[in-house]
């Protein structure tokens, strides 16, 4: 029997049993065979992520295996599809060991009833699916709940496919108006290139970020955005998803912060201009400069008042396409009166349209021929009064005046109002300056007359005082010496008359006795001169002459006065030679000790006589000073002597030395009676003191040349009233430099 068509039918039958073997194998799901009563007919599991047991299933019912209500979704979808012959799916969960997880049944015929269902874990596929519906969820209310307007538009046209509720108050269209329209329908570009930038940068990039773009709204209002964009693909459609930033708010607040700060700018520049300059026209004419260039206005003006001339424009900065009213003025008193009544109470005067605003033919006339059509003006006051007016108009269109331009004008006119003021000021002082200096010529002219004046009294005072002090002093010096002549030729013992010859050598013993009261009273005045060839001094009297009827002690006050004379007349001639020709000194290099040691040495018989004592704390080892011995011996000899004469016998003395700052400070102390503090300030000035003390004048004077002579060696001089009693007279002396001892 041939059978070899039905080989080729086997092994046909063979090769396509393999390859359905095959395909199932690589299928990754698991796959039944299921009757429509339900039962597992067979089953494959092979590859799937789920193994079964066989035989657990084969034989078993829906019924049996699965939860009742998945087995009932089962039956049904096993019936719909033996009954229609077509693919029928189901979902469904199960509890596995991995937890819940979501299958999809797909089921077709498979045999005379009998289907075969091929079972997939989509558990992965449905969470993601889930995700992507909440993701679609939040999208869809951040779309419609963001702060900033979101569209979805055509690439290629721009045309409106989905707006939120922002876009439509930002825009001002409704949604029904936007969708379906391009963006140029609803004219919401300023500047149509902007698209053009704005997809070729998306083209080049992909995307953009807070790129600036202004747009207009329905109500033709501009505002200002920051727009962020990104190219999506909607259905297939290349679609623009655009954000938009509304940042018209605050590009107005930077812009009002700048305006701020260009006129805090422009009022420090102008207070400095009117500080540091007093050129009115040129402050007047920056003025006008600076605020035409903040505010844009078409022209800028001052113009001043002024009772004799009426009022005139004296500074102006204008457009040039527009007339210039530099120079206008008017005397005008109605029209005058009705441009004051405009700034009555110092009242800022806002015009927007000056076809709107009532006004006199007069200023509509003016406005007319200056093309006005806008007027912003300030008051320029000062105290009260009224300077005149700055004032800013615009040509070209009616203006809405902002109050930073109002605020800006009205300082900016107290600023031109002290410039006026300064300026009416400096022209006052300049007219004082002229007036004063005519004035100061003539007393200069005065005063040198009465310098001339009081140098020649100066010249006639040094020839009187020269004249008159030696003549005084030559009668005085003549005086002396007879009256020291008679007291040492001897006198009577009797209270009147010249005794005899042995009478006179027993007063002369008895003189060489006594007290040298002008030794005790100034032991450097300067001895008595010989009588001089021309003196009128009288010359002594003869022994043979008769007696003199004169008291011993008259002689003796007589000496005295007149050698206080002589004293005082010395000084006032070494004074006098001080003040005009300057006190000399000659200091040398000498050590101050010895210098002091011999200083009261030559003291010791005057303080002897007046039985005083002193206590000599100067070391030896003191350093070099530069002084004039001779000078300074005179000083140490007035100090002394004034404590002398200015108490009782039995004073004590103390001499002490310290060195500080470069100098040596003497001080000499008593303990006699003090003075008080306005006596010690003036003790060493050039005054008359008590005309009851009989030695006032003469130890003014020496106290007076006492700080003259410490004054020429760089020195100070002073007395202080000691806190017990007595006086400490101190002075000091500069030490001798380095240099100085080199020379010496």
């Amino acid at each position: 029997m041939d059978i070899t068509e039905q080989k080729q039918v086997q092994e046909k039958l063979q090769e396509s049993e393999a390859r359905y073997k095959a395909i199932l194998s690589a299928i990754p799901d698991l796959m039944f065979r299921i009757s429509r009563d339900g039962e597992y007919l067979d089953l494959k599991s092979e590859g799937a992520n789920v193994t079964l047991d066989r035989e657990e299933i084969v034989g078993k019912n829906l019924q049996e295996l699965l939860p009742s209500d998945v087995a009932a979704i089962s039956q049904e979808a096993i019936a719909k599809t033996l009954d229609s012959g077509s693919l029928q799916t189901c979902e469904y969960q199960l509890a596995t060991p991995l937890g819940i997880r979501d299958y999809e049944a797909r089921l077709v015929v498979s045999g005379q009833d009998e289907i075969l269902a091929i079972v997939r874990d989509i558990t992965e596929r449905k969470q993601a699916e889930i995700a992507l519906q909440n993701f679609a969820q939040k999208f869809a209310k951040a779309f419609s709940c963001s702060p900033d307007s979101i569209t979805i538009s055509t690439l290629k046209e721009g045309r409106f496919i989905e707006v939120n509720d922002t876009f439509v108050k930002l825009s001002g269209y409704e949604r029904h108006e936007a969708i379906g329209k391009t963006s140029f329908d609803l004219n919401l570009w300023v500047n149509a290139s902007d698209r053009l930038k704005l997809i070729q940068e998306l083209q080049a990039t992909g995307v953009i970020r807070n790129l600036e773009i202004e747009f207009k709204q329905k109500s033709g209002k501009i505002i200002t955005t920051l727009l962020s964009a990104e190219v999506i693909d909607l259905d297939g459609i290349p679609s623009l998803l655009a954000v938009h930033h509304d940042i018209t708010e605050r590009k107005q607040v930077e812009a009002k912060l700048r305006l701020c700060a260009q006129r805090d700018r422009l009022l420090a520049e102008t207070l400095v201009r009117i500080r540091s300059s007093l050129n009115l026209e040129e402050i007047l004419q920056t003025t006008v400069n600076e605020v035409r260039q903040f505010l844009q206005a078409d022209r800028v003006f001052i113009g001043l008042y002024n009772a004799n001339s009426g009022i005139k424009t004296l500074a102006e900065s204008v457009d040039p396409k527009y007339p210039s009213v530099y120079g206008w003025s008017t005397n005008d008193e109605d029209y005058i009166q009705e441009l004051r009544n405009f700034l009555k109470d110092n009242v800022v005067r806002v015009v927007e349209d000056m076809t709107q605003m009532p006004q006199s033919s007069k200023v509509r006339v003016h406005c007319q021929k200056f093309q006005t059509r806008a007027s912003l003006a300030v008051p320029i006051m000062l105290n009260e009064e009224l300077f005149g007016a700055l004032i800013a108009n615009q040509c070209s269109a009616p203006r809405n005046w902002q109050p930073i331009e109002i605020d800006l004008l009205q300082q900016m006119s107290e600023q031109v109002a002290i410039a006026i003021h300064q300026s009416r000021i400096y022209q006052e002082l300049a007219q004082l300056n002229i007036n004063l200096e005519h004035q100061v010529r003539e007393r200069t002219a005065q005063l040198q007359q009465k310098i001339q004046e009081v140098e020649e009294l100066h010249r006639l005072k040094d020839v009187v005082l020269h004249t008159v002090t030696h003549d005084l002093r030559t009668s005085v010096m003549g005086n002396l010496m007879v009256l020291k002549n008679l007291f040492n030729q001897g006198v009577g013992t009797g209270d009147w008359g010249l005794g005899t010859a042995e009478q006179r050598s027993t007063g002369a013993q008895e003189q060489r006795g006594s007290r040298d009261v002008t030794a005790s009273f100034s032991p450097l005045s300067p001895p008595i001169p010989k009588p001089l060839p021309h003196s009128h001094a009288p010359s002594p009297m003869p022994y043979a002459q008769s007696p003199i009827p004169v008291s011993r002690s008259i002689i003796e006050r007589m000496i005295q006065g007149n050698d206080r004379q002589l004293t005082m007349i010395n000084s006032l001639l070494e004074i006098n030679s001080c003040e005009k020709e300057g006190l000399e000194i000659k200091p040398e290099v000498v050590k101050f000790s010895t210098l002091l040691k011999g200083i009261f040495a030559q003291l010791e018989p005057m303080l002897t006589q007046n039985q005083a004592t002193l206590k000599n704390l100067v070391r030896a080892d003191l350093p070099l000073v530069m002084a004039d011995a001779t000078r300074l011996q005179k000083v140490v000899a007035h100090l002394v002597t004034h404590s002398l004469q200015n108490n009782p016998p039995g004073l004590n003395f103390t001499l002490s030395t310290s060195v500080e700052a470069g100098m040596i400070r003497t001080q000499i102390q008593d303990d006699g009676v003090g003075m008080s503090k306005s006596e010690c300030d003036r003790l060493f000035d050039l005054h008359v003191r008590d005309p009851q003390d009989c030695c006032s004048t003469s130890i003014g004077l020496k106290m007076y040349l006492c700080r003259q002579v410490i004054k020429a060696h760089g020195g100070e001089i002073g007395v202080i009233n000691n806190r017990k009693r007595g006086l400490t007279f101190w002075f000091t002396l500069p030490l001798a430099t380095a240099s100085a001892i080199n020379r010496s």
